[in-house]
Order: C-alpha cells, then structure tokens, then sequence
C-alpha cells in the first residue's frame, strides 16, 4: 500500500485563494493532472492535500511557491503554473524565487526569468564584467541581455548601449541585396530593434539613438574604437571569426560591461574556419570576472513544441558524433 500523507496550505484572503485557483479553477486542475497520485481539495481559505506522500508534497509545494509569487505581485498564468510545477519535480530549491525576480525596463514594465538557468543567466550579468551566454533557439539568450541593457541604461549606471551582430548569414553576403548600406544591414539588425521597441517603445528608442544613447551597428564597425562607459551587446556570436571575437573584446573600456550571445548549433560560417565563440569559450573560462552561462532546452520560452524539437535534433546530432 502507498504511503499516505495529508497536510494544508492557508491563504491569507479569499482574493488570493482565487488568483491562486485561477479562472474556474484551471491552475487546481492543472496541479491535479501534474500529480494525479495527490488528492487536492480547495475548501474556504485552505488547501488541503491527502494521497500518495511524495505526490501530495509535491502539490503542496507546487501551491505554496505560487501563494508567494501571488504576494510578491506576480501575474499567474498558465505557462508559469506549468515552469513552477517542472521546477519542483526538477528539485529547485525556491520557484518562486526565480520567477519573482525582475528586471526593470522603464515605463514601469519589468522583465523576468522564467526558468532557472534564466535567472542564473541575470545573476551573471549582474555579478560579471563580461558574460557568455551559450543555448538554442528560444531560451532568451538575447531578449534578457536587452532587458539588462536597458536596465542599466535607464538607471544611469552607464550612458551608451552598443549593440552589435556579426553581418553573416547562410546563403547570402551583403553585396549581393538591394539597397545601400542601411538597407543591407537593416535585416540583420532587426531582432534587436523588435526587442527594443518591445521594452522602450518606439518613439523613446528613436530619441535615444538621435541622442547617441543607442547605436546599433555591424561588428565591422567596432574596430578600432574603446567602449567606455556603456553596455555592449554581442549577438549572434557563433558567427564572429576568432579574429573577430578578439577584436571585439578587447573593445571594452572602463565602467563597461559586454554580453556575448550564441548559439553554437547554428553557424552560418564555412566549416574549416572555426569560430569566435567556441574559441573564446575554451580561452577565458577560468578567467575571473568572466561568466559562461549554458542554457539549455529546459530554458526555451517559445511554443512548448520548441523544445521538443532542440532535443529531438540534439538527440540526433549525439548519435552522429558517436559515429
């Protein structure tokens, strides 16, 4: 026979009991379908929990880190029922750490991490002079090192965001698209724009870069120069060159920070070139006051399917390497 064990969470006001529940009680349903060993009563102002040991704590913690989310302000939505429920079955000591934290981008609109190596990936950047930040598709490589940017430049802690991408991409190369040179660069340069305007808006990101406050440029364009006082952004790093990785680190000047972004399973560079970013990653690893942080599929924000398919192709990928 199972063990079987029985315990309950009070929440402090009906009001919170149905932020916690969510609209029709889909958020119980969904803690009930995580843990279907557990039997979960909502009952007044308590949660009680009977049923299988291990299965009923779980849910009692599941409901205890969403309660705390709700009283540090947070929004409950399906997505974040889900993470906190992966998280306590993944042992993460506190969910609702993680996904409290925030990031402010002005216009009293805040960003947060959404998993664990999201959070460690904002604690890095924090804490750390130069960062790497290495994962797939999906996993906030480049939206949270923009959030942190902007953070920092809304605070006043630097004066200048720079962000930069290499000009490189399969199958075309600069002089073969219509257009000058703005046009030409534009389209490799547009995810930064989308992710700015979703933070500042628009007109605000237009005054900021007439200002000087914002420039967005290709990599070509940092040669030469010392970045001080600002905050840079590297993105799409797998497709520098060694040459160019070097050339752009030691762009970095006083009371700056650099961000470096990539994913190694997408370079668009010949295959006997190597790359910047695998290059720098085995140099400066143990170097102080430098981060790698390693996102992986578990960190995809996008649609679930996502996911699945990063592993399906990283499955794939392992076999082929064990050849």
């Amino acid at each position: 026979m199972l063990d079987s064990a029985s315990s309950n969470v009070r929440v402090p006001s009906v009001g919170l009991m149905v932020d916690l529940l969510g609209d029709q009680d889909r958020h119980l349903r969904a803690i009930e379908a995580a843990f279907p060993e557990a039997t979960i009563v909502a009952r007044g102002t308590d949660v009680l929990f009977s049923g299988n040991t291990k299965a009923a704590d779980s849910a009692r913690t599941v409901i205890s880190e969403l309660l705390l989310m709700i009283q540090q302000g947070a929004s409950l939505d399906d997505d974040g029922v889900r993470r906190v429920i992966e998280m306590v079955n993944d042992d993460v000591t506190s969910p609702s750490e993680v996904l409290s934290e925030v990031v402010p981008v002005g216009r009293g609109k805040v960003i947060r991490p959404k998993t664990q190596g999201q959070r460690a990936y904002i604690d890095a950047i924090r804490d750390n002079t130069l960062v790497f930040s290495i994962g797939p598709a999906g996993t906030g490589k480049t939206y949270l090192a923009m959030a942190a940017a902007v953070e920092a430049l809304t605070s006043g802690a630097v004066r200048r965001m720079i962000l930069t991408r290499p000009a490189v991409e399969a199958g075309e190369r600069l002089g073969f698209l219509p257009g000058d040179l703005e046009a030409k660069i534009n389209p490799y340069l547009r995810p930064l724009y989308d992710a700015l305007y979703d933070m500042m808006g628009p007109d605000e990101v237009a005054r900021a870069m007439e200002r000087g406050d914002i420039e967005i440029a290709p990599l070509a364009y940092m040669r030469g120069r010392t970045l001080n006082d600002a905050i840079v952004i590297l993105d799409e790093a797998q497709n520098t060159s060694r040459a160019q990785m070097k050339m752009f680190l030691t762009r970095l000047g006083f009371n700056s920070k650099m961000i470096i972004t990539g994913d190694v399973t997408q370079v668009d560079l010949p295959r006997d070139l190597g790359t910047g970013l695998d290059d720098a990653r085995r140099i400066l690893g143990n170097v102080p006051d430098v981060a790698m942080v390693q996102l992986t599929s578990a960190d995809v924000v996008r649609h679930r399917i996502v996911a699945a398919v990063i592993e399906a192709y990283e499955a794939v990928e392992q076999k082929r390497k064990r050849r």
